[in-house]
């Protein structure tokens, strides 16, 4: 608590502004928020501390390691983890209350794990891939997690197992293929609701909002098989899945910055209806197969009919509480789903019809709500639709150009006449 704000307290206090009782509790919240800030630093700088040390000793291993005997291989090869748990242990029995402590030691012993098991790999030659490391690095690494509630470390786990969805998946395909990632992610989910339902504003619930939202879209694509061309209608359900979580009462009240369902959802729709938008997304060789109950029971479309399904009921949720008398286009567009099945290039002029009034939409709610981003927006989204359409039109470079300098003045005036407004509200 700074000097000036205790004279301007003790100034108020004198004036019987504020009662005593009021005064110690001003106090003690800028102390205690005094703390907090000073917990965040030591724990950024806590947790990057024990990183670089983690790093440190595994560089000089390595530059000495061929000089080494086996024996001193072996005891160097535990001697980080040993470190790693016996501070870990320290943090457990005599620092409970220090979560600078408990992430920074967690952090360190994260480290450990991987540089351990890959040293004693490397010792004793035992076969093994990436894939079985990375599963058994994380694994071993959940534990912390629970143990010593590191949020750190959970991020790093989340990190792991989505490199290990990528790696299984995208990276050695056709040759490997698994579902493991979408249970290694359920592990996760019980420290993510204990820190939504205890720290909902913190930064560690931030990121973990980002991480995980961001983690499931990348490894949604590892389901792909043989009909991957299906893959855009489960991304479709599960991007307007995160948009009705991001309407949630609980997301709904936070800034949009730790609103990550909300922003991938909205974002991921309309990416996909800009995709929708094009005659060549239609072409009818994405859709032969040959055969049609293989298609039905393949993994691409039931995931994307338990997506659908899941999509109905948050709909149905969120809009029977207001008679759907408050249902937006944006929220309509999954149940489209079934169309695209059969459609071909007339769907392209619905889905540009859609973006339209997408656009339109944000434009109007713009200027109602006198919200300079909302406006924005909605004339972005319309200049990229526009821009999209300039690739497969036949339209003139005249017409064409007069078109971006319409949009251009659109900006600028409705722009201008929003900040106009604001100007003459303030007077």
């Amino acid at each position: 608590m700074s000097d000036k704000i205790i004279n301007e307290l003790e100034e108020l206090l004198h004036a019987n502004v504020v009662t005593r009782e009021t005064a110690e509790k001003i106090r003690e919240y800028f102390h205690q928020k005094k703390e907090e800030n000073h917990n965040r630093l030591s724990s950024i700088f806590g947790i990057l501390g024990a990183i670089l040390v983690g790093l440190g000793i595994i560089l000089v291993f390595a530059h000495n390691w061929d000089n080494l005997s086996r024996l001193t291989k072996i005891i160097l090869s535990f001697l980080p983890l040993l470190i790693g748990q016996l501070l870990c242990g320290y943090s457990i029995l005599k620092k409970s209350g220090s979560t600078v402590w408990k992430e920074t030691s967690s952090v360190f012993l994260f480290f450990a794990i991987g540089a351990s098991i890959s040293l004693v790999a490397q010792v004793y030659n035992i076969p093994g891939d990436l894939n079985s490391f990375i599963i058994t690095w994380m694994l071993l690494s959940l534990s912390l997690v629970y143990l010593l509630q590191s949020s750190i470390v959970s991020l790093l786990y989340i990190a792991g197992i989505t490199y290990y969805g990528c790696n299984a998946n995208y990276f050695t395909y056709p040759s490997t293929h698994s579902f493991l990632y979408w249970l290694l992610l359920l592990g996760i989910a019980p420290h993510y609701y204990q820190l939504i339902k205890t720290k909902a504003l913190s930064n560690f619930t931030l990121f973990h909002n980002w991480f995980i939202a961001v983690s499931i879209v990348i490894c949604l694509g590892t389901i792909a098989h043989k009909n991957s061309h299906l893959l855009h209608l489960g991304y479709m359900s599960l991007f307007t899945i995160f948009y009705f979580i991001g309407k949630t009462s609980f997301f709904d009240k936070q800034k949009l910055k730790n609103n990550s369902f909300l922003i991938v959802g909205k974002l991921g729709i309309l990416y996909l209806l800009l995709l929708y938008s094009f005659k060549w997304f239609w072409d009818k060789s994405f859709y032969k197969t040959d055969s049609i109950s293989e298609t039905l029971l393949s993994m691409e479309f039931i995931t994307a009919c338990a997506l659908t399904l899941i999509a109905a009921l948050l709909f149905y949720k969120k809009n029977s509480q207001t008679n759907f008398k408050e249902v937006s286009l944006l929220e309509l567009v999954f149940l489209m789903n079934i169309l695209t099945l059969n459609s071909g290039y007339e769907f392209s002029i619905v889905a540009n019809v859609i973006v339209l009034f997408i656009g339109i939409f944000e434009v109007k709610r713009g200027i109602k709500l006198n919200h300079l981003g909302l406006l924005n927006f909605g004339l972005l989204l319309i200049t990229i639709l526009i821009t999209c359409r300039f690739f497969d039109t036949d339209l003139s470079f005249v017409l064409r150009g007069i078109l971006f300098i319409t949009i251009g003045l659109g900006f600028f005036l409705a722009n201008y006449f929003i900040l106009k407004k604001r100007n003459r509200n303030e007077k």
